[in-house]
């Protein structure tokens, strides 16, 4: 490998746990909202 794929290689990980880390937010938060409708009788 050569320097500017290890770099990108460090790049792509980067994103990848950035998104990882936003997926895992949404899917908390869809959880929250799932429960507050379920609670309040209402469905989605």
């Amino acid at each position: 490998m050569q320097v500017a794929d290890l770099k990108r290689l460090k790049d792509l990980e980067e994103d990848n746990g950035r998104i990882k880390k936003m997926y895992a937010e949404l899917s908390l938060e869809n959880e929250v909202i799932k429960e507050a409708f379920q609670k309040s009788g209402m469905t989605c």
